[in-house]
């Protein structure tokens, strides 16, 4: 059985769906249709089955998965240790603001030190970061917290990621503030653009307006930052946004801040990785890369991290 097989059953899992396998992996469907039902053949199970539209993996599946994930991990780190080959992969997960405004230019540092590196980036939502990385399915994970995800999980604070609450140009609350900010009992009334339910920073912020009795509305639940921006352009509510998705808008006046800050939400950088998964030397030179350090020194801050040693 081919390791190729493996890697194909591992993005099919992934995506959910043959045909996004095909595009990633530059395969013909008929070809990852085939693949995987070779590797039936091979272990005598279905390993997805079909409710409606939607591919899932059977209970054999879900077992192959995390085994297929750990020789695959395991045939990476043969290949760099023994071979000396630096031409493997890299597997993010995050969420959308980190995925399109944070993390690119280091991607684009990190191909022009090894050119032959192959990079997935996945946005997902915070729980299923945390799941898929504690699961092996993500080389590390980076999100917005305001502390420690999960004890068990190396964890490094990048730095804090200052949120904005957002508003259209000319918006009463963007003039005259006091010095202290806006009071949270200005905000009542207000009207919400949000993310989708499972955003870490917009389940806090309502929770923070409930705990004040501070009465809101959600005009809009939307799924892409951009369509987030451009409703608050468009005087549709306000919205609470990562600084990093709004600064050009704010620079350029489409948006303006209102100039509020409450303790509860402040929110930090942190980059995650599972203390068993083996990390690779392309995996130390990008946490290097955000962390401005050594792949040496950042080993140092793992290993201080859970006190766990980091094979390399």
């Amino acid at each position: 059985m081919e390791l190729t097989y493996l890697r194909t059953f591992r993005e099919v899992a992934r995506r959910q769906s043959f045909t996004k396998a095909a595009e990633e992996l530059g395969y013909a469907q008929s070809s990852v249709t085939m693949q995987m039902q070779k590797l039936e053949r091979e272990y005598n199970v279905s390993l997805f089955e079909r409710y409606g539209r939607q591919l899932r993996l059977t209970p054999p599946g879900e077992v192959l998965l995390k085994l297929a994930v750990q020789m695959l991990d395991l045939y990476d780190e043969s290949k760099e240790l023994v071979g000396k080959q630096l031409d493997g992969s890299v597997t993010i997960g995050t969420i959308d603001s980190l995925a399109a405004y944070y993390l690119p230019p280091y991607l684009q540092q990190l191909r022009r030190k090894h050119p032959g590196i192959g990079i997935q980036m996945l946005p997902d939502s915070e729980s299923n970061l945390v799941h898929k990385l504690k699961e092996g399915e993500y080389d590390l994970a980076l999100l917005l917290d305001r502390g420690a995800s999960d004890p068990s999980l190396r964890r490094i604070t990048i730095r804090e990621e200052p949120l904005v609450l957002v508003a259209p140009p000319g918006h009463p609350l963007t003039e005259d503030a006091p010095p202290g900010g806006v009071p949270l009992n200005d905000l009542n009334g207000c009207e919400l653009i949000v993310s989708e339910g499972s955003c870490l920073y917009r389940s806090t912020f309502e929770k923070v307006l409930r705990e004040h009795e501070v009465s809101y509305r959600i005009g809009f639940e939307l799924g892409s930052l951009e369509a987030i921006k451009h409703c608050v352009m468009n005087g549709l509510g306000i919205a609470l946004l990562p600084q990093i998705a709004v600064q050009e808008e704010l620079k350029r006046g489409a948006l303006a801040s209102i100039p509020f800050v409450h303790p509860d939400l402040r929110f930090y950088l942190q980059l995650l990785l599972h203390p068993k998964k083996w990390a690779s030397q392309m995996l130390l030179t990008l946490i290097g890369l955000m962390t401005g350090e050594d792949a040496e020194r950042v080993q140092r801050r793992l290993d201080e991290a859970d006190g766990l040693g980091l094979r390399v």
